[in-house]
């Protein structure tokens, strides 16, 4: 059964800081997947999103629908997996669910207090100030997690009590709860 460590956290939160230092550290061949990944691969064609060519509103249930669709054809064919995503769109977590169902996934929420995401997001420059506050306020809700970290602790002690918990295969969340 292939395993899935699923970082889900506001946009800045340091989800792709703890993917990259965990996928050095685990003990196992994990891939690092994130919709990022296809943007900056130029997968996606952003230019003509941009410029309005595409219309990216009409394309983004489908985009998001084939990234989905790929995570449990990665790991159907075997592959372990870290996967970084937001999920603040209606259907996605059920979605998940479903997708996900065959394999083991350890559902990781990543913190970050407000003011360091403001801070990390006017670093970036690569989004709308305020999105990753917006995120913080509404992506947590209701999901049940089968662990929390907070970035602003540090990457090595977080990616140690991942590592910790992600061994011990105690599952609690959402994710395990969908397969009763």
């Amino acid at each position: 059964m292939s395993h899935i460590i699923f970082l889900h956290g506001a946009s800045s939160s340091g989800k792709s800081t703890t993917a990259r230092a965990l996928q050095q550290r685990i003990e196992l061949p994990f891939w690092h997947i994130s919709i990022d990944h296809l943007r900056e691969s130029g997968v996606l064609p952003l230019t003509r999103y941009r410029n309005k060519e595409f219309d990216w509103r009409a394309d983004r249930s489908a985009v998001f629908d084939g990234f989905h669709q790929s995570l449990a054809g990665y790991a159907a064919a075997g592959n372990n997996l870290i996967v970084e995503h937001i999920l603040d769109t209606p259907g996605w977590v059920e979605d998940l669910h479903r997708l996900l169902r065959p394999f083991d996934v350890l559902f990781v929420a990543v913190h970050c207090p407000v003011a360091e995401l403001n801070a990390r997001e006017r670093l970036r420059g690569d989004r709308p100030i305020g999105s990753a506050a917006q995120d913080h306020s509404e992506i947590h809700a209701g999901r049940v997690y089968d662990m929390e970290i907070n970035s602003t602790v540090g990457v090595e002690f977080n990616v140690q009590t991942i590592l910790q918990v992600w061994r011990s295969n105690l599952r609690q969340s959402e994710f395990t709860r969908s397969k009763e």
